[in-house]
């Protein structure tokens, strides 16, 4: 079994094509400090995407779609309350979303995503630090290509704002969230 792959400046990539998100092997979670002195981590279960590999591979594209009620941080009532009004107002805005705008080489398999990200009703530009991983052929015949995906964003930038003061000083959450994916993506043509 061969993949559809070709060279591009010392780097294997795929041929020219159209890549769906596998959902079973994406993870979009992301990272926030909590109590100022410790972290928590949270994913989103629902997740959508194409890539679209162009001819010119700095051409290529990305767009993901995520359903805001699929947040998933391991504790039922800070999930709840992460749906609220408080946080991400899922009964207003039950989708997230992420559209590319460029994509820039930046040393062997990183590059820079640009793209605009929108939360609730604020839409803005992110840069991802993105690692792709390669493409390979699965014991099913199905070409896939795997990468990674970093970035951090103000999330009250987003219109999410909830926090609540310490007593002995700082907030209940950080500003800064760090926004980490994984995924794989399937050929579809």
């Amino acid at each position: 079994m061969t993949t559809n792959t070709r060279t591009w400046h010392g780097l294997t990539i795929p041929t020219a094509g159209t890549f769906a998100l596998d959902p079973a092997h994406t993870r979009v979670g992301f990272v926030i400090r909590h109590l100022v002195v410790s972290k928590v981590r949270g994913a989103f279960k629902d997740v959508a995407g194409e890539i679209v590999i162009a001819e010119e591979p700095l051409d290529s594209s990305v767009t993901a779609t995520i359903q805001a009620a699929s947040i998933d941080t391991g504790v039922a009532d800070r999930d709840n309350h992460l749906r609220t009004g408080d946080f991400l107002e899922i009964e207003k805005y039950p989708e997230l979303s992420f559209r590319s705008t460029g994509l820039r080489a930046k040393s062997g398999e990183h590059f820079i995503l640009v793209g605009e990200l929108t939360i609730k009703d604020v839409t803005k530009q992110v840069e991802l630090e993105l690692e792709f991983g390669g493409v390979q052929k699965s014991p099913y015949g199905q070409e896939v290509i795997g990468f990674s995906a970093t970035t951090e964003i103000d999330r009250e930038e987003y219109n999410v704002t909830w926090n609540q003061t310490l007593e002995t000083g700082g907030v209940m959450l950080g500003k800064t969230l760090k926004i980490e994916i994984e995924g794989e993506a399937v050929r579809q043509a």
